[in-house]
């Protein structure tokens, strides 16, 4: 009887805070709810952005995929953006690498459905992820008819998906030393050959969520969309406007010799403006000039030896995973001097650093989930070398020396991946090395920490 009224009254809670934060979000537009909890599933919650300048109407609104779970990560970095474009942002807190795809389906029936209850022009209705969280928005994509646009981060379509006549447009946005830039550059190409309006974004960064100026770019595209297929008037001053901002941009790349540069920035230009503007064919022209030009195809020769040379220098890692830690604490050293700033040739250094990030995670997730305990440590140093700012390395560490038996030291390390952006509270919640490593006081700081944004 005991539990059953435990049980009515945590489920009472959820409902209560559910509405809750349902309304204070519908009636102070302009801020950002953590935690929208689903009435349908309480297990599960959401992010939840409404713009200031609602006006009370419909609007477009932009689900987003981060691949820890943290929703409200990219409505806090990208608000300003909703404020100006008029969207509502929607961030899912269930949403994680790790998941397979009927609970990814799952999750999104509960988000979709519990979102109705939002005056939104189901029209616009746009996917947005990072990293395996772009792979999310790809697979919700093709499965559900209506979305009208894709926003893909740090990685492409979803495993085993090639590019088709999608009924939604394609962004890729790849940072400069994203280790999947290579994937993003390959899937923009296939799409190319297809019918699906697309596009690729390039940034000076690394495999993050873009900065705020690349997002927006890629809103206006979403914009540009909504002005092809008529679901808002034609802005001639808002495409004025672009075309002004791309063609200072271009001049700018090619009095720098940044002809690379210079080139996609036509490319762009082209794909959002074709079918609204006749100045598409003034970028063509550019391009066109561009692909005749001899520092141009120097450059770009260059750019593919560098990419020979990252593809045969993985060949290489694949043939030392076995080595000691002296090879890869030079080797690691050696790319982490190389790798400071924002050359080509530093670009590659940082794809490569990040490639050997993505393998010692990979292969010590599959040691600790065989308990090879002392193997999996091994890769783990490695990986927090060769990562250091990332939270599962830690997080990882954190979970080996609960096994230990080294509490301070695990703590210590879910500290550092707190600090690193760790928050998946249910995850840590749920994490069987951690059931008896809690005191109050140590939860406390931990939970304080993640908290800290």
């Amino acid at each position: 009887m005991k539990r059953s009224r435990i049980f009515t009254l945590s489920l009472l809670y959820y409902i209560l805070s559910a509405a809750f934060n349902f309304a204070t979000a519908q009636e102070t537009p302009g801020h950002i709810i953590d935690s929208v909890i689903c009435r349908s599933d309480p297990s599960q919650s959401y992010a939840l952005y409404i713009p200031l300048k609602g006006n009370g109407q419909a609007l477009p609104v932009i689900y987003f995929f981060d691949p820890h779970a943290d929703g409200g990560l990219p409505l806090r970095k990208y608000k300003a953006l909703a404020d100006a474009y008029g969207f509502i942002m929607v961030g899912s807190n269930n949403s994680k690498n790790g998941n397979d795809w009927p609970t990814t389906e799952n999750i999104w029936l509960h988000l979709s459905d519990d979102t109705r209850r939002l005056k939104i022009d189901s029209r616009r209705t746009y996917l947005c992820g990072f990293s395996g969280g772009a792979k999310v928005a790809g697979y919700i994509a093709i499965q559900h008819p209506g979305i009208a646009g894709v926003i893909a981060g740090g990685a492409g379509l979803p495993d085993g998906v090639a590019a088709g006549d999608f009924n939604f447009s394609f962004t890729a946005i790849a940072g400069l030393g994203d280790m999947n830039l290579t994937e993003l550059v390959s899937v923009n190409a296939e799409l190319d050959k297809t019918r699906t309006p697309h596009r690729i974004i390039f940034f000076d960064g690394k495999h993050e969520w873009s900065p705020v100026n690349t997002m927006a770019l890629a809103f206006d595209g979403l914009r540009f969309d909504a002005m092809k297929s008529s679901l808002i008037p034609k802005d001639n001053a808002f495409i004025n406007t672009y075309i002004a901002g791309s063609r200072k941009k271009l001049k700018a790349y090619e009095l720098s010799d940044r002809l690379i540069k210079a080139a996609q920035e036509c490319a762009l230009s082209v794909a959002f403006l074709d079918g609204l503007s006749s100045q598409t064919g003034w970028f063509r022209q550019q391009a066109a000039a561009l692909a005749a030009n001899q520092k141009y195809v120097a450059q770009q020769q260059e750019q593919q030896n560098l990419l020979a040379t990252e593809e045969n220098t993985k060949a290489d890692y694949m043939q030392h995973f076995q080595d000691d830690s002296h090879y890869w604490t030079t080797t690691i050293h050696d790319l982490q001097g190389k790798a400071a700033g924002y050359t080509a040739t530093e670009q590659m250094y940082q794809r490569l650093l990040a490639y050997l990030s993505l393998a010692f995670y990979s292969i010590s997730n599959q040691l600790i989930s065989r308990n090879d305990n002392a193997s999996a440590m091994h890769f783990v140093e490695l990986y927090k070398m060769a990562d250091p700012t990332n939270s599962e390395a830690w997080y990882f560490s954190a979970m080996l020396n609960a096994r230990d038996h080294q509490g301070p030291a695990a703590v210590n390390d879910l500290m550092k991946a707190a600090s690193c952006g760790f928050r998946d509270k249910n995850r840590l919640m749920q994490q069987p090395e951690f059931k008896t490593l809690f005191t109050p006081q140590n939860f406390s700081q931990i939970e304080n920490k993640m908290h800290v944004q």
